[in-house]
């Protein structure tokens, strides 16, 4: 990494996770996205943009903005990399970068920090050029510019906006703006191709106060949204919770389409990173290493007279004879299967999905908790099992259920069970049973994770069936999720 420029000042980043991967799935679904999925080794997308910006002689400590449901996410991954000065804003309602700007601008308390905009699933493969473009654009960012890190393109893609630079701005690398062209068909990206035009990288830079004083011109009614929102945060479990009935009755807009394409401080800095907004399996295909038939594989893949594809499989073996340039993709719940050239069209394909298999569109099979997972493994008529982890030193609430007993059987780690008022250590191969109507809790009291099997059995096993009496992660009365 560069020296830091101490004529720019300490940089706050601030990390965009309120995506939803659509266009990944199934690997990536709502409730569990792609900056979470390890898709390209066994670090996240989510992870290694916390990495990029971890030295705190050039940045400080982070703003994560990212919707409610993936609080316990973005907190196993800060605890496992000892981050602990972030601070996580939670969004009760999904909404676009406009809004996630605007509030972090509201938010900070530092008048002349800086404000690193980055989306967390996109990827960096040159962060000594990501270092130095911060660099370059913050010298304009301190003159009053909104700068735009615009990537130089290598191929016409299609699911990218570009942008069409004018003349630099005196004394920098950075450019004026003259057009926004979002997501263009292939002719017209390969005609903005040829004219210089620049991939939108939803990466900013720019001052706070500069930003809500053109939002004050530009948007004044969705300025006052963001600054009520504000106004009325709640601390929810080591994180703040954004005031709900203002997210309700707020408008959806793109920080582009509100701001940028309005503002005439906006400007763009060219520049060449390795980036990659990973925003399609055709994007995940170009970034994978292949064989010498261009396929790209991960997991039990087996092909035969199989050229220029993309296979993936996380469990079942998966076997391909005699294709040409598919995309075949297999969790344990889903398999999907396409050209790779309609990539961009999974996400209307999932819109059908929806309609029809909901659960299945939008919950991975491993549902992340605050105290750490659960998949279900097999379910009928009056039972279902599970695999649960609880992290070391996590808690289950002291809950209680009305139609259902518990069987637990310990397979590793060690398990404090609490069962109307009596405590017990039970430990690998030892098992217990919790009658329906118990108050009971489970704890790990170890150093290593608990990992147990749970058959469910009663007239109905629902996660609604659940009455919590006391939770420290604060879902206490009577949370409809376990």
């Amino acid at each position: 990494m560069p020296e830091h420029d101490q004529t720019v000042g300490i940089i706050r980043p601030v990390i965009l996770s309120g995506g939803s991967g659509t266009r990944l799935w199934p690997v990536s679904r709502s409730h569990y996205p792609k900056q979470f999925a390890p898709l390209l080794n066994d670090r996240s997308l989510f992870e290694a943009t916390l990495k990029r910006v971890a030295n705190r002689n050039t940045y400080a400590a982070p703003f994560i903005i990212c919707n409610s449901e993936h609080r316990f996410f973005v907190l196993e991954i800060l605890d496992r990399l000892g981050i602990a000065d972030a601070t996580i804003l939670l969004e009760p309602i999904g909404r676009n970068t406009a809004a996630a700007a605007l509030v972090t601008a509201l938010y900070e308390k530092e008048p002349d920090m800086l404000h690193l905009v980055m989306p967390s699933d996109h990827l960096v493969g040159d962060e000594t050029a990501f270092h130095a473009a911060v660099q370059q654009a913050a010298h304009a960012a301190r003159g009053g510019h909104i700068v735009l890190f615009g990537i130089t393109p290598s191929y016409a893609e299609t699911g990218y906006g570009y942008i069409l630079k004018d003349g630099p701005i005196a004394g920098s690398a950075v450019h004026k703006i003259t057009l926004f062209t979002e997501k263009p068909d292939a002719a017209r990206a390969q005609t903005l191709l040829e004219q210089g035009a620049l991939w939108n990288s939803g990466m900013f830079l720019y001052a706070p106060s500069v930003v809500l004083s053109e939002a004050k011109t530009l948007a004044l009614e969705h300025y006052k949204k963001c600054a009520t929102a504000v106004q009325n945060i709640k601390t929810d479990y080591r994180c703040l919770l954004l005031g709900e009935a203002d997210y309700a009755t707020m408008q959806n807009p793109a920080f582009d389409t509100l701001i940028m394409e309005h503002t005439k401080r906006g400007a763009v800095l060219p520049c060449s990173m390795q980036w990659s907004d990973v925003g399609s399996w055709q994007a995940l295909w170009q970034l994978c290493a292949k064989d010498a038939n261009g396929n790209a594989s991960v997991g039990p893949v087996v092909t035969q007279e199989v050229k220029g594809s993309y296979i993936h499989s996380e469990g079942p073996a998966v076997a391909v004879l005699g294709m040409e340039d598919c995309l075949v993709v297999a969790t344990k719940d889903a398999v999907l299967v396409a050209p790779r050239s309609r990539s961009q069209d999974i996400k209307s394909l999932l819109t059908a999905l929806e309609n029809n298999h909901k659960e299945i569109a939008t919950t991975h099979v491993c549902v992340p908790r605050p105290w750490g997972t659960y998949e279900n493994i097999a379910e009928g008529k009056n039972f279902k099992v599970k695999h649960i982890i609880v992290k070391p030193g996590r808690s289950l609430s002291l809950q209680m259920h009305h139609h259902r007993a518990e069987h637990w059987v310990v397979v590793a780690g060690t398990a404090k069970v609490e069962c109307d008022g009596v405590e017990k250590i039970i430990h690998a191969n030892e098992s217990i049973f919790v009658p329906k109507g118990a108050t009971h809790r489970l704890s790990n009291p170890g150093e290593i994770d608990l990992q147990l099997i749970e058959v469910q059995s009663g007239d109905y096993v629902g996660e609604d069936d659940i009455v919590r009496f006391e939770d420290i992660y604060g879902r206490a009365p009577e949370s409809k999720k376990k």
